[in-house]
């Protein structure tokens, strides 16, 4: 590991640029894009097709000399290098990343917000340090209530920076992620290290890790309080956004697609944060005759399950599929999501237009 990550540097100009060439653009300034939709019918997303997320521009970090802090309320504070993390215990976790904000464009009206439309998600094997391991060593004191965790993006008061409960900092698979599919992490992803909370919203995996602290009191700062909110502009106080709610998304056939009478099969993809999906229905008459589909693979919390149906004798049209998911809580997807001023959270069963004949 120390290896590859002292020989990264060079190479990671030319992956960012490979990264971008692959992607679906939203903003050129900072760089914020879309995996095509048809990376998502991997079962792991490649690396060059992964979404890519940033609020601030890019920090570009030397693997050789970076460091994180570990301070606060903690008995031994600490400075680590990459090589000391490296060192282990290291521990694979595969995990869906999804934008909180993925879907915006399909609200009415429009949320104010970058205009995401169903590709700000990709799942990857993150391998890292385990936080608590980290945590662990410092000796986090006993009335500390949360773990900030603080990129290198941004400045001031406005640097990126989240705030996380002791108990979600403490789960065996929160990271702090050193490589991605394989290979060490890429710049757009958070070279040299980010944090992986699985289950989350993206917002909660930090990128660009540079200091952590623990506290005493609840953090306030602008993407813990003013961002990644639920707020409903009702009077109601607004809500942390905090754990991915239960989706799915048709992949094949595409939108608009033409397809032969008979039978058509379709593949799509479900997920539910740090739950199991337990049950994806497919609608091909637009949502009043609702039949199973077949998870193709054993349900894990954190990861999307791909799913397969087959819709028989389908006749020449125009038809309108829609897919939904329930999770092992019993939580289904709704007709219609929750519309909130920054626009988060949407998880509203979508439709798919395709022509037959």
């Amino acid at each position: 590991m120390e290896g590859e990550q002292g020989t990264g540097d060079e190479a990671q100009e030319e992956l960012h640029k490979e990264t971008r060439a692959k992607l679906v653009p939203v903003k050129l300034e900072p760089f914020n894009a879309e995996a095509p939709l048809e990376a998502l019918t991997h079962p792991r997303t490649p690396t060059d097709s992964f979404f890519v997320r940033s609020n601030y521009a890019e920090p570009e970090l030397p693997t050789a000399t970076h460091r994180i802090t570990v301070e606060g309320a903690v008995e031994a504070p600490l400075t680590l290098r990459l090589k000391d993390l490296a060192r282990g215990p290291l521990r694979e976790v595969t995990a869906t990343v999804e934008c909180a904000g993925n879907g915006r464009t399909a609200m009415s009206p429009l949320p104010e917000g970058e205009p995401w439309d169903k590709g700000a998600l990709s799942t990857a094997v993150w391998r890292g340090v385990p936080l608590a391991e980290v945590l662990g060593r410092a000796r986090l004191r006993p009335n500390v209530l949360e773990i900030l965790v603080e990129g290198a993006d941004g400045e001031g008061s406005k640097r990126f920076a989240r705030a996380l409960p002791v108990s979600k900092a403490m789960h065996p698979d929160t990271l702090l992620a050193l490589e991605m599919n394989g290979e060490p992490l890429p710049r757009a992803h958070g070279a040299p290290m980010r944090l992986i909370v699985p289950g989350w919203y993206g917002m909660a995996s930090v990128k660009w890790v540079k200091r952590i602290e623990a506290l005493t009191r609840p953090f306030s700062g602008y993407y813990q309080r003013e961002r990644y909110i639920y707020d409903l502009s009702n009077g109601r106080a607004p809500e942390p956004v905090t754990r991915m709610r239960v989706k799915s998304l048709i992949l094949t056939p595409s939108e608009g697609a033409r397809v032969a009478p008979g039978r058509v099969v379709v593949h799509g993809i479900a997920w539910s944060g740090e739950r199991r999906v337990v049950q994806v229905e497919v609608a091909v008459d637009g949502g009043e005759t609702w039949k199973p589909a077949t998870l193709l693979e054993k349900p894990k919390p954190s990861a999307w399950v791909r799913w397969a149906f087959t819709w028989e004798d389908a006749k020449p049209g125009r038809h309108t599929l829609r897919a939904r998911a329930t999770d092992e809580a019993g939580e289904t997807q709704p007709e219609t999501s929750q519309w909130n001023r920054l626009g988060y959270g949407n998880n509203a069963v979508m439709a798919r237009v395709v022509n037959v004949g």
